[in-house]
């Protein structure tokens, strides 16, 4: 029999997946089986285009303002304000208040706020075009679930790269640092093909290292040289730390859609090294940021009290040794997206003051 030719997963020629509610260690799943046929009523729609929606299926709701919203992914929003917080405070401890500028810092807030919502828009649509989106058991996405065009929601994630690259600009003006412009652009590409392209490098195990790089080092590093043009100790340090924490959000985000990127044939790196070391690894993410702690406690008084905020992240951990169902790893999301907000929000109080 030939060997059928690769493609992009076609949700209308893909049989229906049962996905398991728990989610066991190690556990085996099936990958989907393309159907060679296409059933008649399924070949053409009401729209009069080969591979329409067949008239027994149900009517999709279009997406509406609370979808929109719902597709910026707000939860998210901590992984790109907690590295500014943490430069901006590291830059304070070197600068005068007369040399202090909120100006510069807004912007490099809404650097990162308008480019971590890009992403996500863009995440949307390049997982929804590839069919990705077809098994996932969590809130659906505008482009996987139909309720939006795909051409609609990566002009969306265009509109918030731009928006970002406008602040970007307007930051190297104001600087006059002309060659941050090639830091924003390298931004911007691994932004795009975290899961964009024909090999975004999200789908090879690679997620969690560029989030480091970019949700950690190069966000908060950049965020203390546009406004003290030097990156001193503290901020490569206290960018380490968030990086961490960014990537164990995106591990247990993974964990928990392990057994829908194994169909999807999505090599996240919890996908490769197994479910149990995934966990593991989560643990190793979220609490290495505490031992770090231990170098700014020796020269900030107020330091210790970051340690606080191990209420939050030894819960995650717990939950996320032990689950076994999404929504339960839903809940250890959450508390690592606040682990890093509160983090860089003590941390930075410390630094501050």
């Amino acid at each position: 029999m030939p060997t059928p030719k690769r493609q992009r997963i076609d949700p209308n020629k893909i049989e229906k997946n049962v996905i398991p509610a728990r989610l066991d260690a190690d556990a085996r799943i099936p990958g989907p089986e393309v159907a060679n046929t296409v059933p008649p009523s399924a070949k053409k729609g009401s729209s009069g285009r080969p591979g329409g929606r067949p008239p027994s299926a149900p009517k999709i709701k279009k997406a509406g303002a609370r979808d929109w919203i719902g597709g910026a992914r707000i939860r998210t929003l901590p992984l790109s304000i907690a590295p500014v917080i943490l430069g901006t405070a590291a830059a304070h401890t070197a600068l005068t208040p007369t040399q202090w500028n909120w100006g510069r810092a807004l912007l490099a807030l809404a650097v990162a706020v308008f480019l971590q919502i890009a992403v996500n828009y863009a995440n949307d649509y390049s997982d929804g075009i590839r069919g990705t989106d077809k098994y996932r058991v969590g809130p659906s996405r505008l482009t996987g679930s139909g309720a939006a065009r795909p051409r609609a929601v990566l002009t969306v994630a265009i509109v918030f790269f731009a928006l970002a690259a406008a602040a970007g600009v307007a930051l190297v003006l104001i600087t006059g640092q002309y060659w941050l412009l090639a830091v924003g652009a390298a931004c911007i590409i691994a932004a795009y093909f975290y899961t964009g392209g024909r090999r975004p490098y999200g789908y090879y195990g690679l997620g969690e290292l560029f989030v480091f790089i970019f949700f950690g080092l190069v966000a908060t590093a950049g965020t203390t040289y546009v406004l003290l043009l030097n990156v001193n100790l503290y901020s490569w340090l206290a960018g380490a730390s968030i990086g961490l924490i960014a990537c164990a959000v995106l591990m247990v985000n993974n964990i928990r859609d392990l057994p829908q990127d194994k169909l999807a044939h999505k090599r996240t790196l919890a996908v490769l090294i197994g479910n149990r070391a995934a966990r593991i690894t989560f643990v190793v993410l979220i609490l290495a940021p505490f031992v770090i702690l231990v170098y700014f406690l020796l020269l900030f008084p107020n330091a210790y009290l970051t340690y606080l905020v191990l209420f939050l992240a030894l819960p995650a951990v717990l939950i996320t040794l032990t689950a076994k169902t999404p929504p339960e790893l839903v809940t250890a999301l959450k508390l690592t997206s606040l682990t890093a907000l509160f983090f860089a929000i003590v941390l930075g109080f410390a630094l501050a003051f």
